[in-house]
């Protein structure tokens, strides 16, 4: 191309010769080869398919395929298919889903307020809490029944967190780990108890202690709403029920009677769902004490109180009559099972 202009050049400038005639096509193709460039991209396209049935006599088999599309009652119809499941499983059977959740009760429903149960209006010893032994029985624990009828995804995730935990630490770290645990729930307890039961002397002592100290400091809060505390690590028995256990707490929280369980926990647990079966043990802590001859009052409220170590406060998760209530029916389907395996 650049020589074909070249040779253009000279042409154009030519005074003797008109320029209509460096364009007339005899003249520029005569004077030199021309050369045509194409922009466009060749197109190569599939051979088309042979269609067979383009090949078929359509006049020889037009009442055959007029026979064929005309009729309705083909193999493919949905018509057919409901047909053929009402002749094998009978007419559908229609559903209309209730909003009412069904709930399983109990067989052996007892209820969590004893009405049999004479409550005293003076007690003859209200400023000592009730502390009564724990005596060794045959009778199944909370604590027992709980463990042994664990729903399988709550054991699927506590197995994984203790395969986890063994696997940083060791067997022996892990063990040890859990020791600790236990320790330091037992001196929470033990701190609390000489709170509640005035003892200064215990008191400061164990507010020094590194290992409750976070957790004291946790609990600030909760402390102040809480008032004439009936009992303290107290065992009780459900007389009809027969099991029995350890009550944390009895006391007043914020004017309202309630059994009280103090927990102590590494991780946040900011609602009540994540205290697994705390509610439940709660429940079943309530409705013992109403059952048991050796308490002279009854309690339809509840309270589990979560507290850290690195003293951040502590979250305090209230159940009011209604949600014991809910718990406690759960709590006798726990129990039943129990009973049912051994």
């Amino acid at each position: 191309m650049y020589l074909i202009r070249m040779k253009l050049l000279p042409l154009l400038v030519r005074k003797s010769e008109p320029l209509e005639m460096l364009f007339q096509p005899r003249f520029y193709q005569k004077q030199f080869p021309y050369m045509c460039l194409a922009t466009s991209a060749c197109l190569y396209s599939k051979k088309k398919k042979v269609n067979g049935y383009e090949q078929v006599d359509q006049e020889k088999y037009e009442s055959l395929v007029c026979s064929v599309t005309s009729y309705k009652a083909s193999a493919q119809t949905p018509e057919t298919i409901f047909e053929e499941d009402n002749l094998l499983y009978g007419p559908p059977l229609k559903h209309t889903p209730s909003n009412k959740v069904e709930t399983k009760t109990p067989k052996n429903w007892v209820s969590l307020i004893n009405p049999e149960k004479r409550v005293s209006l003076v007690n003859s010893d209200s400023n000592r809490p009730m502390k009564i032994a724990l005596q060794k029985s045959k009778v199944p624990s909370v604590t027992r029944i709980l463990q042994q009828t664990i729903p399988p995804q709550q054991a699927f995730y506590l197995e994984r967190w203790k395969q986890k935990m063994i696997l940083e630490l060791g067997k022996d770290g892990f063990a040890e780990y859990t020791k600790n645990l236990f320790l330091q729930g037992e001196l929470f307890h033990a701190a609390l108890e000489s709170i509640f039961l005035h003892e200064e002397m215990a008191t400061k002592e164990q507010e020094e202690d590194t290992a409750v100290s976070g957790y004291l400091s946790s609990v600030q809060h909760v402390l102040k709403d809480i008032s004439e505390v009936k009992a303290l690590e107290s065992a009780v028995q459900h007389e009809t029920l027969q099991y029995l256990g350890l009550v944390d707490c009895v006391a007043k929280y914020r004017g309202r009677l309630c059994v009280i369980d103090w927990k102590t926990s590494e991780k946040p647990k900011p609602f009540l769902q994540n205290t697994f079966d705390n509610p439940l043990q709660v429940a079943a802590y309530i409705g013992a004490i109403n059952h048991d001859a050796n308490y002279d009052f009854q309690v339809s409220c509840g309270l589990i109180v979560v507290a850290y170590k690195d003293g951040c406060p502590a979250h305090p998760h209230f159940m009011d009559p209604d949600l014991c209530s809910q718990y406690w029916n759960k709590w006798l389907l726990r129990l039943e099972e129990y009973m049912d395996r051994n």
